[in-house]
């Protein structure tokens, strides 16, 4: 937990705000003194917020930022897993439309040996929460206090909660106000944000999945490094094993974006089917967390291992057994028709015929919370059973009144703006685009 900072009567607020705002450096008691008193109470939302927005202008040196990443981290409760033998090992996505890799690699890699106690966060704007995932599952219980999270990781290798009132209270806070008042996007508050929540999982190594391209929060290459290197130096100096893949979100992950279909096409990897490019993704995700894991020798050792967990099918098994444990119906993985079904659907179909060039994939996600199925504020309400379904990929060819998208939906009260938004997301040309881009662009600290 934060202690008082002994150094409260020679600071102030103010002074710290002034220090940062002129591009000071500040010492770790000073952060400490200010997140401490933000999450306490003591210190106004106004004096936060400047603080913020100084950080945001002028940035973070790489101790400041371990330091923040520290003193969150230590504003509540770490987990401690020893009476559970074995390596912890999570993975965390920047986040993009259709990326459900958690719900996949969490039971391939609890099936293979490995616990995996995972703090997951809610969708907002054009990206999904692997929570609301989740919650498609009818009776799946994601609000678990931490005894009980504990005991169903004792039982079944793996669990996927969201964060509790115990787990860094201070990111929570001061979340919540970035939120508010523009000062989200941010390589140093993000990082602390992350890995501060990471960390509290009391987990050995972590695989960081950094999105790039039109469907991430970070559209250029070179942010998603940057950000990808401030976090695997951060958790490499607070004593973890982390790497980082930077991966494509140029368009959607799979063919599916919205929560039951997403689960649905999550049940179809671990039954050994599903898209080739999702599937590839966990695999390699996969791998990496039985190799930092030390499950396995080498990354190549530790895709042959999740493909085993696949294919005699104890992968699946693990995600059955995970479900029933945190009060979901299990017979969801045979019989997915039990998931949300929308009522209606709809097709949206190109005006010219051409090779599908570019898409612009943030858009794709923006009609999928207008229909319902997303968020455009923190307390709105998802329809489950929202769904888009993409039938065409990037280079492929498409004719005209062919089927790019398939939306599935309740009210249609947005439907034609919908339609038109994901329509003009596509860039058709005469010519198919050039080389293809790896799903996996770069790795980072590998």
């Amino acid at each position: 937990m934060l202690r008082s900072p002994a150094l409260s009567t020679r600071m102030r607020a103010v002074d710290l705000i002034r220090k940062k705002r002129d591009s000071g450096e500040l010492s770790r008691e000073e952060i400490e003194f200010l997140v401490a008193g933000y999450t306490r109470g003591e210190m106004p939302d106004y004096q936060m917020a400047a603080w913020l927005m100084a950080v945001w202008i002028r940035g973070m040196s790489r101790a400041e930022l371990a330091a923040l990443t520290e003193v969150m981290l230590h504003s509540g409760q770490v987990l401690e897993h020893s009476d559970i033998p074995g390596k912890k090992v999570d993975k965390h996505s920047t986040g993009g439309v259709g990326d459900k890799t958690s719900l996949i690699l969490a039971p391939i890699v609890a099936a293979g040996g490995l616990t995996v106690p995972m703090i997951s966060g809610r969708g907002l704007g054009h990206t999904g929460g692997t929570l609301d995932k989740l919650e498609a599952i009818p009776g799946f219980n994601v609000n678990l206090s931490l005894v009980e999270f504990l005991k169903v990781l004792r039982e079944c290798g793996m669990g996927l909660i969201g964060q509790t009132a115990e787990i860094a209270p201070a990111d929570k806070k001061i979340y919540a106000l970035r939120d508010a008042t523009s000062t989200v996007e941010n390589i140093g508050l993000i990082c602390a944000s992350i890995m501060s929540k990471k960390l509290a999982e009391g987990i050995d190594a972590l695989v960081l999945d950094v999105k790039t391209g039109s469907g991430a929060f970070m559209k250029k290459e070179e942010d998603s490094v940057q950000l990808a290197e401030v976090m695997v130096e951060t958790g490499k100096r607070m004593g973890k094993k982390v790497v980082a893949l930077i991966t494509d979100m140029d368009q959607p992950l799979g063919r599916m974006a919205g929560h039951s279909k997403e689960v649905w096409e999550s049940l179809e990897v671990l039954k050994g089917r599903g898209p080739a490019d999702l599937r590839e993704l966990s695999l390699e995700l996969s791998a990496w967390m039985f190799f930092l894991g030390e499950r396995t020798k080498s990354v190549e050792e530790g895709r042959r291992l999740a493909e085993t967990m696949i294919a005699n099918r104890q992968a699946i098994e693990k995600f059955r057994q995970g479900i029933r444990l945190q009060g979901g119906d299990e017979r969801v993985v045979d019989e997915p028709e039990r998931l949300p079904q929308a009522r209606f659907r709809a097709e949206v179909v190109p005006a010219t015929a051409g090779y599908i060039r570019a898409t612009n994939c943030e858009h794709f996600g923006t009609a999928l919370a207008m229909l319902g199925g997303g968020r455009e504020r923190k307390e709105d309400k998802i329809d489950h059973a929202v769904a888009l379904e993409f039938h065409k990929n990037i280079g492929d060819r498409v004719e005209k009144n062919e089927k790019l998208v398939t939306i599935h939906y309740s009210s249609d009260a947005k439907l034609a703006e919908a339609k038109n938004l994901i329509a003009t997301s596509y860039v058709i040309g005469e010519r198919a685009p050039g080389e293809k881009r790896p799903l996996v662009r770069r790795i980072i600290g590998g």
